[in-house]
């Protein structure tokens, strides 16, 4: 049983993850961060459900295992495929005080009061989009809007691999963003749903139509996280406050570093395990 204070932990399967701990940490400075990047076994958009929720519980059992009692999932797909198994299965025998949260829930909690047409675009990953996750969580909330998704199985390696800002990558945003809008031209609000997808804002932005706003989801759950901490006092507790930031990665920490920056915003020293 954990009995000393540790840090929040932040999982992400690649760099994207550090784009939602930015916003976190410049929301909530006072905590002390964890971050590991799964980039040995990434990408897990194309990957089986059950690959995905075996990697994602091995990587939040390494964070139990520093000490966090609390883990954000800041990945689409590792929460559209894994989080729901983790909290009702997992959890409940295995560790029962601690809490793993996702980003999916927050965005769809607020995305809705955005939209003026009530029809709101989905861009993540094949697996994020395939497993409806957002079409349930939004109508949850919103069951009067309608939500349209498109998948961008190129804009993942396309970042990973620094390619994003070339003129390649032009193709595939114009190709996603006309597919989305051609399922409906009333969509006035798109969510980038994969934490990678902001280092492409503002090819994303300039290829949909004028009047549609272009929503990134780091600022969303650094609010959801500020007020789930503020409402659960027990939770926030266990959150030591040094104002520290770690960072992990199970591949190359030295690629890791190069790379981690483009989405962090500022060099980070990074090491590397190995997990499973």
């Amino acid at each position: 049983m954990q009995t000393e204070n540790g840090p929040i932990g932040v999982f992400d399967s690649g760099y994207g993850g550090l784009t939602v701990l930015k916003e976190i940490t410049a929301l909530l400075p006072q905590y002390d961060y964890i971050y590991l990047g799964d980039n040995a076994r990434t990408p897990y958009g194309s990957r089986s459900f059950e690959t995905v929720y075996h990697y994602t519980w091995q990587c939040v059992e390494w964070f139990f295992k520093q000490g966090c009692s609390l883990v954000i999932v800041a990945c689409n797909t590792a929460s559209a495929k894994a989080l729901r198994t983790i909290q009702q299965k997992n959890l409940p025998f295995m560790a029962p005080n601690n809490r793993v949260l996702g980003v999916i829930r927050p965005s769809a909690e607020v995305i809705g009061t955005m939209s003026k047409t009530g029809h709101i675009g989905i861009m993540g990953t094949q697996g994020t989009v395939n497993s409806n996750s957002y079409l349930l969580e939004i109508q949850k909330f919103f069951p009067e809007v309608q939500v349209w998704q498109q998948a961008c199985p190129m804009w993942v390696p396309l970042i990973e691999n620094n390619e994003h800002t070339q003129l390649g990558a032009d193709y595939f945003v114009a190709k996603y963003t006309q597919q989305l809008m051609a399922q409906n031209s009333a969509i006035d609000t798109v969510l980038l749903a994969c934490t990678h997808y902001p280092l492409m804002y503002n090819k994303i932005k300039a290829a949909l139509p004028a009047q549609v706003q272009l929503i990134m989801q780091g600022g969303i759950v650094a609010k959801s996280l500020k007020n789930y901490l503020l409402r659960h006092p027990e939770i926030a507790q266990k959150c030591s406050k040094n104002s520290s930031a770690l960072f992990f990665t199970t591949d190359d920490s030295a690629i890791f570093e190069q790379q981690a920056s483009l989405f962090y915003g500022s060099n980070i020293q990074a090491q590397q395990i190995e997990i499973g």
